[in-house]
Parts: structure tokens; C-alpha cells; sequence
């Protein structure tokens, strides 16, 4: 195996796949609408949850630390929080079963006008679904990170932004972020 081939490999299969998400003009209208969504939400004062599983709910930590803390600028901090603590995930599942985590969150502490984050690379995800349809029901808006057609997530949903590509789920992660960093940045630039 030629080691310094392996590398390049992974990298320019990342750049094809970034590179298809880019050229479909649907999706970048989906970046741009879930974009002025969470800062029509900032200007009026509500806030902004996010939620995923494993690496998705490093995404999500990802860019609720950015918002509340720093990217580019320094700016007041934009009210945004990942349901990421250990104790709550462990209790709510002991005593209400995983797939209620990130719902019995929403239902604490969303309400209408907030934004829900949801992000599951199968759109399948029974807690994040969960959250969705509860973020539904409190009349908060959805904005969903997935691939493919979104799967269940995908009607939950005010705007499906999902990544066309049917492998592993790290590449779907990975423009995920991008996706992400991209918002951060915008809605500093609008907002600050």
C-alpha cells in the first residue's frame, strides 16, 4: 500500500462529495434558509438547541460553543446549548429509555420561536426524531442535518439539509461540519 496514496485517497473522496453538495443549487438554497432562520430567531431573542448522537452530538456541542462563545469575532454571546450533559442523557434514559433524551430537553426547555438542531446522518435517529416532532408540537422551527432524502427526520422538518451520499457516515459528518462553520459565520456577519 502506498501509505502517502491512502491519504490522498480519503482526502479527494471528501473533496468530490463537497464538491456535489456545492453544485446542487437546491441545497445551497436549504444552507441559506436554515442560515436566516436561526438568526431571525437570534434578532427576536429566542434561542437555539442542537442535538445528534455520537459524532453528530460533537457537531452539535461544536456549534452551540461557537455561538456562545467565539468564532471569528468578538461579539456578545449567541444563546445556543447542545443537550450533551452525561448526568441528564443517563438519567432520562434510565428512567425513560434513550430514545426520550433529547425530547424530554426540548419539552423542558423550548419554546415557540427557538430552534431545534437536529442532526442524525440516517435521519433515522428514534431520540432525535423525538425531539423533533416535540420541537413541532411547542411551534419551534426544525432545521435538520442529515443525508440522503433525510429519512423520517425529513417531514419534521422546516428545512432538510442533507448531504447526497449513501457510505459511511464519517464523509456525511464531514461536510456536516463545513455546513456548520458556514452558519456560525453567517450569522456572525449578519448579527454582529
Amino acid at each position: 500500500m502506498d501509505k502517502k496514496q491512502f491519504f490522498k485517497s480519503v482526502f479527494s473522496e471528501t473533496q468530490t462529495i463537497l464538491e456535489q453538495f456545492i453544485s446542487n443549487d437546491t441545497t445551497m438554497q436549504q444552507v441559506l434558509s436554515a442560515a436566516d432562520i436561526f438568526v431571525a430567531s437570534l434578532q427576536k431573542n429566542h434561542k437555539i438547541i442542537a442535538c445528534g448522537n455520537g459524532g453528530s452530538m460533537s457537531d452539535a456541542m461544536h456549534f452551540a460553543e461557537e455561538l456562545t462563545g467565539r468564532f471569528r469575532r468578538d461579539r456578545k454571546p449567541f444563546p445556543a446549548v447542545a443537550i450533551s450533559d452525561p448526568a441528564y442523557l443517563s438519567c432520562v434514559a434510565n428512567d425513560y429509555g434513550y430514545d426520550n433524551v433529547f425530547s424530554r430537553f426540548v419539552e423542558s426547555f423550548g419554546q415557540k420561536g427557538d430552534v431545534l438542531l437536529a442532526i442524525s446522518t440516517s435521519g433515522n435517529s428514534a431520540n432525535v426524531i423525538n425531539a423533533a416532532k416535540v420541537a413541532n408540537e411547542k411551534q419551534m422551527k426544525v432545521i435538520a442535518l442529515s443525508a440522503n432524502d433525510g429519512g423520517k427526520l425529513n417531514p419534521l422538518s422546516d428545512v432538510m439539509v442533507a448531504v447526497s451520499h449513501s457510505g459511511y457516515s464519517d464523509r456525511i459528518q464531514e461536510i456536516h461540519i463545513k455546513v456548520i462553520h458556514a452558519w456560525i459565520q453567517y450569522i456572525e456577519e449578519q448579527l454582529v
